[in-house]
């Protein structure tokens, strides 16, 4: 693997100024989730100029790309990138910030996919350079962030259109402002989480505020509601167990003398495992009874969102020896990337898959964390990102690496 490893980290140095510019073009034009036409257009446009790469422009969504190189009977291997942008305002001030007002590339989605493209164009000369058989499948999905008026992403809809039907397994990568270049993230199993939300309304009587004793306060209610929420995850879940629960939104009330007849609140629920996401809605649902306990009442909306990330141990034991093989220099870490969600989940529920965190942080102590509006790179983490995928690919269809047996769903059933 020597020269090979050589031949790709060459190529990659070659091209590493190009893979910089098209995260910058990306970073300049961010596009929010389901509107992403002039960034569909900016990658079918370099995909179609990679030789053997068919390219295909509204698969599952209008705004999505797929590009295919194949060539002969092999493994198929998928790459997913997310290409949407948020609603933040960017705050950085180096010369390629955001040309759109409000919108920002602050996820590093445009780093995904300038790293896409660059495993594309490689790869395309490696199939013709070692005589490889097999597909690669690049997937460019819109609508990572935000969820549709049907309650959707865009991973799902994708999925639905039959893209991985022929797929073996799949990766994809994520920025980690937390990690320095030359650190990376590979952990087996859970990695991030169940993503859920709530919306509740609490009803009293309501009155005047001089007569709280003829009244159902839905405010006092409310203070019971939420001592008993903020107990579930510390009474109620295993402390082995990631969990927690946030309430992020109250509104009660509309003068000082008047106790109202309702409060609402919403907040978001997480967890690792399923077992425990089933757990905590349950908990969820007997603090609000407590409501009816002192004669008020309630109603609860449980909105569910992406299921957890689960990492394939198999497919994960292929990109750590790559990472290895083609840069001992770097640091893996085998720990999870937290409690947000990540709509790749719904991918490797389908087929064996895998995302790794990818270091970025720029050295000069200032946090730049995702979805912020200083939210920046380090630009070395593209080239890194690039070979690791594409060493993992070489193991791949050189058969120097075993496709996966298992999908994530049957190893949690097992």
């Amino acid at each position: 693997m020597i020269i090979l490893n050589n031949n790709v980290l060459s190529k990659v140095e070659s091209l590493s100024n190009q893979i910089i510019e098209w995260r910058r073009e990306l970073h300049k034009h961010p596009e929010l989730s389901f509107q992403e036409y002039n960034s569909a257009r900016f990658i079918a446009n370099q995909l179609s100029t990679i030789k053997n790469v068919k390219v295909e422009v509204g698969v599952g969504l209008p705004t999505a790309v797929i590009g295919t190189l194949s060539k002969g009977i092999g493994p198929t291997i998928a790459i997913r990138a997310d290409i949407d942008a948020l609603p933040i305002q960017e705050e950085n001030t180096h010369s390629y910030t955001s040309e759109t007002a409000g919108v920002m590339h602050a996820c590093g989605h445009d780093a995904h996919t300038a790293i896409a493209i660059g495993v594309a164009t490689i790869m395309s000369e490696l199939f013709e350079e070692l005589d490889l058989n097999g597909t690669v499948k690049f997937i460019f999905q819109p609508a990572e962030e935000t969820v549709d008026e049907f309650g959707k992403t865009g991973s799902p809809y994708l999925i639905e259109s039959g893209i991985l039907a022929d797929v073996d397994c799949v990766l994809a990568l994520h920025m980690n402002p937390e990690k320095e270049v030359g650190t990376v993230l590979v952990h087996d199993g859970y990695s991030m989480a169940n993503v859920d939300v709530f919306e509740a309304t609490i009803s009293g009587t309501g009155g005047h505020g001089a007569y709280p004793h003829l009244t159902i306060d839905p405010i006092s209610l409310l203070g019971q509601v939420i001592q008993s929420i903020n107990q579930i995850v510390s009474r109620k879940v295993s402390p082995l167990d990631a969990a927690v629960i946030s309430i992020c939104e109250i509104k009660a009330g509309s003068a000082s003398n008047i106790i109202p007849k309702e409060a609402y609140l919403s907040g978001t629920l997480r967890s690792y495992k399923p077992e425990v996401r089933k757990e905590i809605i349950e908990h969820l649902y007997n603090s609000f009874e407590l409501t009816r306990l002192f004669g008020g009442d309630y109603e609860l909306k449980i909105i569910e969102g992406e299921p957890a990330l689960f990492n394939n141990v198999e497919v994960n034991a292929v990109i750590r020896d790559s990472i290895k093989e083609a840069l001992p220099n770097m640091v893996i870490e085998n720990i999870p990337f937290g409690l947000g969600g990540e709509d790749f989940s719904h991918m490797v529920n389908k087929v064996p898959g895998a995302m790794i965190f990818l270091g970025c942080a720029i050295n000069d102590d200032v946090k730049r964390e995702l979805h912020t509006p200083i939210f920046d790179i380090d630009e070395k983490a593209l080239s890194l990102g690039v070979t690791i995928f594409c060493h993992t690919l070489l193991k791949y269809f050189t058969s120097n690496a075993l496709l996966p047996t298992k999908t994530a769903l049957e190893k949690i059933e097992n």
